[in-house]
C-alpha cells in the first residue's frame, strides 16, 4: 500500500530545510524581481521611455546566462556538494538585489546586476533538482556495510547478517570492521547496483529478497511523493513573493517614504531574507546523505579516485585512477538522456514544464490585453504586465484572475501528482506524466481558440476558467513527474559506463557484467545477444552525477523558455494571438508521443522477459 508521505533517509531538519528553504524560495526572489524590475527602471533610475524594451532585454539576458550557468553549477555541485552551491547561490542573489537598486543606468549597471542575479538564481533553481535524490539516498555507512558483505566469502554473509541482528537485539554487540569504500575509494563491488547485489546475496522469493524489493520500491515511490511536495512548496514560494515581498514598497510609502526610496528599501529587505535563507541552508543541510566526501577541498585535490580491491590473499589493494572530469560528468549526464528512459523523459518534461510557466505568466496577460485592445475596451497595446496594469486596469484584473486560478489549481494538484507518481513508480510507469501532457494539449488548444477570454461577462468567456485550470494542472504535473523521474533515474542504483584501467596485476580489478547480469532498467543490454561477451567495464555511480543531471534538466527548461518566448512571441505578432498556446500544445503533444514510444518499448521488453526467463538475467 503506498505511503501518504515519502520515506526519507535524510533527517527531519534536512527535509524541512530542503522544502522550506531551497524549494520555497527558489522561485520567490525571481518572481519578486520580475514583478518589480520595471519600478527600478522608472523610479530608481528615472527612465520613462522604452521601459518595456529594457525589461525585455534584461529578462532575455537573464535566461541566456542561466542556460549556461545551470549545467555548470550542477557539475560543480558534484565536486563541492549541493549544500555549498545552494548557499553560494542565495548569497549571490542577496548581493545582486542590493546592487540592482544602486544602479544609475540600465546599461551597463542594471544589466550587470541582473546577470549577477541570474548567476545566483541558476544555482538555487538547479539545486532544487539536485538535492531531491539526496533526500532518499543511501547513507555512506550503509554502502560500506553492503560492500563488506560483497567482499566476504559467500559462507560468511549469513553469519555477518546474523551477528548484526543479534547485535541490534541487544544480546551481543557487533561492530562491523571499517570498510575502505567511500565515494572516493570505490571497491569493484560498488560498481554493481545495490539492488543487483542484494538479489545475488539472497535467493529470489526469500524473505530477505522481498525486503530488498520493497525497500527499492519505497525509495522509488518516495522520490515521486517528495517531488509532489517540492511542487507544492515551489508554488507556495510564488505566493510568498506576491503576498509578502511585492507589497513592501506600498507599505513603506504609507509610512512616508518616497517612491524611489521605497523600492530601494524593499530590495534591501528581500536581500537580507535571501541571506538568512542561505544561512539556514548552511546549517540545515549538514551531513546530507550521499554528500559525505564532497567539499571545497575537492577543487584543490588532484582529480584522482582510489580504487580498492580485495585480492586473492584477502588483503585490500589500492591504486589511483583518474576521477571523472567535468567534461565527462557533463557528457555522461547528457548521454543518460538518450540511454535511460526515466532521465530522458525527465529532461523532456522539464522542457515542457518551464515553457509552461512562461505561457501562464507572460502570454495569458498579453492574450487578454490583445482582446481588450481589439474590441476597443482599451486604447493602447502595452508589452509588459506593469504597463497593462497602468493603462487598462480591467484587462489587468482579468489576467490576474485567470493566472491566479491556474496557479491555484497547480498548487492544489501538486501533492496529488506526487502520490500518483509514487504509485506509478512501483510499476515503473510514466502514466501520470502522460495524463499531465494530455491535459496540457486540451488546455492550451482550448485557450488558444478562445474568441473571448472575459470570463466575467459571458459570451463564451466562462470557458477561459476551465482552460487555465487545465493549463495549471498540466504545468504542475510536468514539474512533479519530471522531478520524480529524474530522482528515480539517479536512485535506481544503475551505473553509467566509463573506460577502465587495463587490469594488469596491482591495478584495480573490475566486476564483469556477465557476473552480475544487466543492471536494473538496462533493457537494451538484456536484448543484445552478445552482451555477455563485451569487454570488462567499470562505471560511474549515478549519485555522483546528480548535480550534472540537475544542470541538464535546468538547461532543457531554459531552452524551452527561450524557444517559447522568441518563437511564440514572433508568431503572436505575425500570425495569431493564440500561437504561443498552440506551440505549447505541440510541446505537450511531443511529450505524449515520447511517453507512448518509451512505454510501449518497455512493455514489449517486459513481455519478452516473462515469455523467456533468460532475457534480462545472467
Amino acid at each position: 500500500m503506498p505511503r501518504l508521505f515519502p520515506k526519507l533517509t535524510a533527517s527531519r531538519l534536512q527535509a524541512a530545510t530542503y522544502l522550506c528553504g531551497i524549494a520555497l524560495f527558489s522561485i520567490s526572489f525571481l518572481v519578486f524581481l520580475n514583478s518589480s524590475i520595471s519600478f527600478v527602471v522608472t523610479e530608481v533610475i528615472g527612465q520613462k521611455k522604452n521601459v518595456g524594451d529594457a525589461v525585455g532585454t534584461l529578462g532575455f539576458a537573464d535566461e541566456l546566462l542561466a542556460l549556461v550557468a545551470c549545467p555548470l553549477w550542477g557539475m560543480l555541485s558534484d565536486r563541492i556538494g549541493v549544500r555549498a552551491v545552494a548557499v553560494i547561490g542565495y548569497c549571490i542573489v542577496a548581493f545582486s538585489l542590493a546592487c540592482l537598486v544602486q544602479s544609475t543606468n540600465v546599461y551597463p549597471e542594471l544589466l550587470v546586476g541582473r546577470l549577477l542575479f541570474s548567476l545566483g538564481g541558476a544555482a538555487c533553481s538547479t539545486m532544487v533538482t539536485a538535492v531531491l535524490p539526496s533526500m532518499v539516498a543511501e547513507r555512506e555507512q550503509d554502502k560500506d556495510k553492503a560492500d563488506e558483505e560483497q567482499a566476504a566469502p559467500n559462507g560468511q554473509v549469513a553469519r555477518i547478517r546474523e551477528e548484526e541482528r543479534v547485535g541490534r537485539s541487544g544480546s551481543i554487540g557487533h561492530a562491523t570492521s571499517p570498510s575502505v569504500a567511500s565515494e572516493l575509494t570505490i571497491t569493484p563491488a560498488s560498481y554493481a547496483s545495490e539492488y543487483q547485489r542484494a538479489r545475488t546475496l539472497q535467493p529470489k522469493g526469500s524473505e530477505e529478497h522481498e525486503e530488498v524489493e520493497e525497500d527499492d520500491l519505497d525509495k522509488t515511490a518516495g522520490t515521486s511523493q517528495l517531488a509532489g511536495l517540492v511542487g507544492f512548496f515551489t508554488g507556495a514560494g510564488a505566493l510568498v513573493a506576491l503576498a509578502i515581498f511585492l507589497p513592501i514598497p506600498a507599505y513603506l510609502q504609507d509610512d512616508g517614504y518616497g517612491q524611489a526610496q521605497s523600492v530601494q528599501i524593499s530590495f534591501y529587505i528581500v536581500a537580507v531574507i535571501a541571506l538568512l535563507v542561505g544561512i539556514f541552508i548552511f546549517f540545515g543541510l549538514r551531513n546530507l546523505p550521499g554528500e559525505e566526501n564532497k567539499s571545497f577541498g575537492a577543487l584543490l585535490r588532484p582529480p584522482y579516485d582510489e580504487n580498492t580491491t580485495i585480492g586473492p590473499d584477502g588483503h585490500p589493494h589500492t591504486t589511483l585512477s583518474p576521477a571523472p572530469s567535468y567534461f565527462i560528468l557533463a557528457k555522461e549526464s547528457l548521454k543518460l538522456g538518450f540511454s535511460d528512459p526515466a532521465i530522458g523523459l525527465g529532461y523532456l518534461g522539464g522542457f515542457v514544464a518551464r515553457a509552461s510557466s512562461v505561457g501562464i505568466s507572460l502570454f495569458i496577460p498579453l492574450f487578454v490585453n490583445a482582446y481588450f485592445v481589439r474590441t476597443g475596451l482599451c486604447t493602447s497595446n502595452p508589452d509588459n504586465l506593469t504597463d497593462i496594469k497602468k493603462q487598462c486596469e480591467r484587462a489587468y484584473k482579468l489576467a490576474a484572475a485567470l493566472t491566479g486560478i491556474g496557479e491555484l489549481a497547480a498548487l492544489l494538484c501538486a501533492p496529488l501528482f506526487g502520490w500518483l507518481g509514487g504509485r506509478a513508480a512501483r510499476g515503473k510507469s510514466e502514466w501520470p506524466l502522460l495524463v499531465a501532457s494530455l491535459v496540457g494539449v486540451a488546455g492550451y488548444v482550448s485557450f488558444g481558440l478562445l474568441k473571448n477570454p472575459d470570463a466575467f461577462h459571458g459570451d463564451g468567456g466562462q470557458w477561459a476558467f476551465l482552460s487555465v485550470i487545465l493549463i495549471g494542472i498540466s504545468q504542475i504535473g510536468a514539474i512533479v513527474c519530471s522531478l520524480g523521474l529524474l530522482g528515480r533515474g539517479v536512485n535506481q542504483n544503475t551505473k553509467t559506463p566509463e573506460p577502465t584501467s587495463n587490469g594488469r596485476p596491482g591495478t584495480a580489478a573490475t566486476l564483469r557484467q556477465d557476473e552480475i547480469g544487466p543492471a536494473e532498467g538496462d533493457e537494451t543490454a538484456a536484448l543484445l545477444p552478445n552482451a555477455r561477451s563485451k569487454p570488462e567495464s567499470s562505471a560511474i555511480d549515478r549519485s555522483r552525477l546528480k548535480g550534472s543531471i540537475a544542470g541538464m534538466y535546468s538547461l532543457a527548461g531554459g531552452a524551452g523558455i527561450l524557444l517559447l518566448t522568441k518563437l511564440g512571441g514572433a508568431l503572436f505578432d505575425s500570425w495569431t494571438e493564440g500561437a504561443p498556446f498552440y506551440l505549447m500544445a505541440i510541446f505537450n503533444g511531443l511529450l505524449v508521443v515520447a511517453i507512448v514510444i518509451v512505454g510501449g518499448g518497455t512493455a514489449i521488453w517486459r513481455k519478452r522477459k516473462v515469455e523467456s526467463p533468460s532475457v534480462g538475467t545472467s
